[in-house]
């Protein structure tokens, strides 16, 4: 497999990489003090056109795929995990309209995401329903020409900020997976309102909420895809989503080695630079190993889902970049933190935000422990054949 990027990619990346140092970098600290939405990394991302990355030109987009996208998260997230999640929230807000929506769906959400006038959320996570996305009881009903929608989400990623919300519905409770049915609902919308603000442990910057349906009605040609075939649409969105997440958790690894490194060189003990001393730099070989691995796992993954395979068959690649970048994250802030000692655990520097961040990834868009069942099926039934 060729991972030579085009010139174009190199092009986006080196843009993205100079935004992140000038913009990102600097506001790093005070987003995640403040717990504050960064407009003004929003407007940023809008004017340098990088909020329609892996979206086609058609719709406004720039059509670098999702292999695009995450280089751009990657470059962003090593300094600031809850810009990059503002990136990649233009993908999981509109990858089963992608995937599965009609055309005016396409040209009004797509298009208005890629252009920065509209902001989405993905509605699936329920108070009784996280990881078992069939065991939702959010419901709606079929009315003439509409649906009416009640039930709760929660830790729903952006949903203050959003202009749209795509929600994950049981349309035929008695039937498990096979009744479940994807509505995109426009902010506003009576009935729909936002709950409660959760008070996060990292990721700032970014807010997560309760979204509360109460006999919320909606068009019916708010139903995304076909009614009763949602369940397969919102696996494959997550599917394809999967890869991005996992660039946010390599981004930070990689920030976090680079700041560990400049202290170690610069840091004195006993007469002579931290980078001197074996056991760190063994340290330091070690993150650097496990970074280089998720790097060619992530675009990997990446590169499956921009082929056009976001079904059961390619899921397993997802989850083992999804949880070995997300898991490198931690393992890195943890062994970078330790390098810069005490300071490391002051706010003063940037490593305890790091080490809080990274924990985030282990847990959004499928645990760890989720990705290792999908894995180990994939193993066990022999469909892991190593694409």
């Amino acid at each position: 497999m060729d991972f030579r990027l085009s010139d174009e990619l190199r092009l986006l990346r080196e843009t993205v990489r100079r935004l992140a140092r000038e913009k990102i970098a600097p506001r790093a600290a005070e987003i995640d003090e403040t717990g504050e939405y960064p407009e003004d990394v929003f407007q940023a991302f809008k004017e340098a056109g990088l909020l329609g990355i892996c979206h086609p030109e058609e719709y406004g987009g720039s059509g670098l795929g999702t292999l695009g996208l995450c280089l751009a998260v990657e470059e962003v997230a090593k300094y600031c995990c809850a810009s990059g999640l503002i990136l990649l929230l233009t993908k999981l807000s509109t990858s089963a309209i992608a995937l599965g929506g009609s055309e005016d769906q396409k040209q009004k959400y797509i298009r208005g995401t890629c252009e920065g006038t509209r902001r989405g959320c993905f509605c699936l996570t329920e108070p009784g329903a996280g990881s078992d996305a069939a065991g939702i009881s959010t419901r709606a009903e079929r009315r003439g020409d509409y649906y009416v929608l009640n039930g709760t989400k929660c830790f729903i990623s952006g949903a203050p900020v959003a202009d749209f919300f795509v929600v994950v519905a049981k349309t035929n409770p008695g039937a498990g997976h096979r009744g479940v049915s994807v509505f995109v609902v426009d902010g506003g919308t009576p009935g729909l309102s936002i709950g409660k603000v959760e008070r996060k442990m990292g990721v700032k910057g970014v807010p997560v909420s309760e979204v509360i349906l109460e006999d919320c009605r909606v068009p019916a040609g708010a139903l995304v895809g076909v009614e009763n075939e949602g369940f397969k649409l919102v696996m494959s969105s997550l599917n394809s989503v999967r890869p991005v997440v996992a660039a946010r958790g390599l981004g930070l690894a990689e920030g976090a080695l680079q700041y560990a490194v400049e202290y170690a060189r610069q840091r004195r003990a006993f007469g002579r630079p931290l980078s001197d001393f074996q056991g760190l730099r063994w340290m330091m070989a070690e993150m650097a190993m496990e970074i280089e691995a998720a790097r060619w796992l992530v675009y990997r993954a990446a590169l499956i889902v921009d082929e056009g395979r976001v079904g059961r068959e390619a899921a397993p690649y997802f989850s083992i970049a999804k949880a070995y970048a997300s898991e490198v994250a931690v393992r890195t802030a943890h062994r970078a933190l330790q390098i810069l000692g005490g300071y490391g655990y002051m706010k003063d520097y940037p490593m305890e935000r790091f080490y809080r961040d990274a924990r985030q990834l282990m847990i959004v868009e499928g645990t760890s422990e989720i990705q290792r069942e999908i894995i180990s099926r994939a193993i066990v039934d022999g469909t892991l054949n190593w694409l």
